[in-house]
């Protein structure tokens, strides 16, 4: 049986458009001045954990199935990892530029579907990793974000010589047309629907295949809203950062009760991040000079985790994303409650959203998502954004990816891991996509924008500092 995309990863090779590229990224960045030579044998003996980071889409002739993944004879490691600079001084925001230039690129379809940019010249003597996977390579069963595969919790990892690897054989066009025809025959019923895919539209076909996400599609559409633009090539990026603390301290103080007060909702950390968020899109509108009434929302799709019905859920639950290590996945759109003055009311608005996920007993504690093997955040980021791909962009504004990470260092070649941001791609007709992840005791987020619409994304992180500094004083 040949390795053969599945109906919705192939939906993401058809979908792809110029201004839209499928892939998901992440910018890390190490402490230490960078030891190259050490990072590429590290990098070419971690490359045999993620096989098909060798491989490249082959199409079917005539389209009669979905592709497949096909060794590729010319594999180059030193052509998917690529080495830069920064000039002096080596700031953050020359960091961030760089990002926004080179993510939105699309990747070569001739080569396996990923990237990795070295970035040396750091200031503080410090260097950064810019991760780019498809969403068809990341599928968190077969296929797992590299980031997570190069990262290690000691800083002492003896390295094993890399595998000696040589490409599969090439099947021929007979081969491709002659495997099609055997599984038509042993699946029809898949076959009928490949066919029917290649008739249709075929940036629809995950809403066809997304079955976790169809209870959604009888959602009433989303507000209007000033994110809902037609995407144009260029991106710019942005990041905050926080004390994972703070925001644990908010849901505890929200989530206790008060002398004669009505029982609540209890909030989250999640809703806390959502809540904060919420306030800052607030800030972002009024800075505008936009009409911010009570009733003023946003709608954002949150993708969350989740497991059999005999589990409990956690006060510190944060969000994860798609099927990956036993669990499965829920699309939740929450409406934002940006108009409202009270951050408080925000915040409990939020919760009370949210709380029929949690209180069915199937959301997934934070410490467990944190405790899977390896750095996992990275590979959920990827899959929480291919739960978008089988939602109507009309029903969302935008989408919000949150990850809990180890709370713990971890390391990549020796080098420890200082901050980790998302890079959140965009969706036609959204102008802003957020990542969150939290990792040894910092919560980390990355604001990716559309560069005409949000020339002032670079305004967010203040924004978001000030909202949780006002949650922060309303709890106290």
């Amino acid at each position: 049986m040949s390795d053969r995309l599945s109906a919705l990863d192939a939906s993401f090779l058809y979908a792809e458009e110029p201004g839209a590229p499928q892939h998901v990224g992440t910018v890390m960045v190490f402490e230490g001045p960078i030891d190259y030579p050490r990072l590429q044998r590290h990098l070419a003996g971690r490359i045999a954990f993620v096989p098909r980071y060798r491989k490249r889409v082959t199409q079917v002739p005539g389209r009669l199935a979905n592709p497949v993944w096909v060794d590729d004879p010319r594999f180059d490691l030193g052509f998917h990892v690529r080495r830069s600079a920064l000039p002096r001084p080596g700031s953050m925001d020359q960091l961030r530029e760089l990002v926004a230039r080179v993510h939105p690129r699309e990747l070569d379809r001739s080569r396996p579907l990923w990237e990795l940019y070295v970035v040396e010249g750091l200031e503080k003597d410090r260097f950064a990793l810019i991760s780019k996977a498809h969403h068809a390579l990341v599928d968190g069963v077969n296929g797992l974000d590299l980031a997570q595969v190069v990262l290690d919790g000691s800083p002492d990892v003896s390295e094993a010589p890399p595998e000696a690897w040589r490409p599969g054989p090439q099947p021929s066009a007979l081969d491709l047309v002659t495997g099609a025809v055997l599984e038509a025959a042993q699946r029809p019923a898949e076959a009928v629907s490949t066919l029917r895919r290649q008739a249709a539209d075929l940036q629809h076909a995950a809403s066809r295949v997304a079955g976790s996400l169809g209870r959604l599609a009888v959602a009433r559409r989303a507000p209007d809203s000033p994110l809902d633009v037609e995407l144009s090539q260029q991106r710019l990026f942005a990041v905050a950062e926080a004390k994972l603390s703070d925001y644990r301290a908010v849901a505890r103080r929200h989530g206790r009760p008060r002398p004669g007060a009505v029982a609540a909702v209890r909030p989250t950390v999640n809703d806390v991040v959502l809540a904060v968020l919420a306030g800052a899109m607030r800030t972002w509108l009024q800075a505008r000079g936009l009409p911010v009434s009570p009733t003023t929302r946003m709608r954002a799709l949150v993708p969350v985790s989740v497991r059999p019905n005999d589990a409990d859920p956690d006060d510190d639950a944060l969000t994860i994303d798609e099927v990956s290590y036993g669990t499965s996945v829920d699309g939740q759109l929450v409406d934002l409650p940006v108009g409202e003055p009270n951050p408080v009311m925000r915040l409990h608005q939020v919760a009370y959203q949210l709380s029929p996920h949690r209180e069915g007993g199937r959301a997934i504690p934070a410490r467990d998502l944190a405790e899977l093997a390896g750095f996992a955040p990275p590979t959920l980021h990827s899959l929480g954004v291919r739960v978008a791909g089988g939602l109507s962009r009309r029903y969302f504004n935008l989408l919000v990816t949150n990850v809990p990470g180890p709370q713990e260092p971890v390391y990549c070649a020796g080098a420890r891991l200082a901050a980790t941001y998302p890079v959140i791609p965009l969706s036609q007709g959204h102008a802003l996509a957020v990542g969150v992840t939290s990792y040894d005791g910092r919560v980390f987020v990355g604001f990716n924008a559309d560069r005409d619409a949000l020339a002032d994304v670079a305004d967010l992180p203040t924004y978001l500092h000030e909202a949780l500094v006002e949650l922060k004083a309303a709890a106290q």
